[in-house]
C-alpha cells in the first residue's frame, strides 16, 4: 500500500489552550470536531480537513495514549522532528497576524524555485515552516528576516 498523503500530526502540548490558540489565531486553523476521546484535546484543520491532533502533557496513563513520545518529549522540545511544513497563501497578511501577536518569525527566499518561506515557532518550539510556492521576486517588506 503506497502512501497518498500527511494526514495529521500531533502536538504534546505543555499548556493545551495556549497551543490552540497558536494555531487558530496566528495560523488560521478551525477547531473540528472530535470524537469522545479518553484525553482532552482537539482537532485542528483547514479548509474542512484535519491536520494537527493535540493534547496536553502530563494526563492520567499518558502511555496508553501517546505511542511516539515519552513524558519527556514535550519538555525536550520537538524530539527528532525538526519543523513541519505548510503551503499557504497570502504571505504578508500572515507576517502582519504574525506580528501583531508579537510573535517573531523570519523568512527565507529560494529564487531558485521561486519559494518564499516563513518560519515560526509554535509555543513548545516545533518550528512550522509556511511555504508560499510561485513567488517571482522576494517581497521587499520581508527583507532583513524578522519583523
Amino acid at each position: 500500500m503506497p502512501l497518498a498523503e500527511l494526514d495529521h500530526y500531533f502536538v504534546r502540548a505543555t499548556n493545551l489552550e495556549r497551543s490552540r490558540s497558536f494555531y487558530c489565531d496566528a495560523l488560521g486553523f478551525d477547531v473540528m470536531p472530535r470524537p469522545d476521546l479518553p484525553f482532552p484535546g482537539y482537532w485542528l484543520g483547514v479548509n474542512g480537513k484535519i491536520q494537527v491532533h493535540m493534547g496536553p502533557d502530563g494526563i492520567p496513563d499518558e502511555a496508553a495514549h501517546y505511542f511516539g513520545t515519552s513524558s519527556a518529549s514535550a519538555r525536550d522540545n520537538a524530539g527528532v522532528v525538526d519543523h513541519i511544513a505548510f503551503r499557504g497563501t497570502d504571505p504578508e497578511s500572515l507576517a502582519r497576524r504574525l506580528s501583531g501577536l508579537g510573535l517573531p518569525w523570519r523568512t527565507r527566499y529560494i529564487a531558485g524555485i521561486r519559494l518564499f518561506q516563513i518560519f515560526v515557532a509554535d509555543p513548545d518550539g516545533l518550528m512550522i515552516e509556511l511555504n508560499f510556492p510561485d513567488v517571482v521576486v522576494e517581497p521587499s517588506w520581508a527583507r532583513g528576516g524578522d519583523a
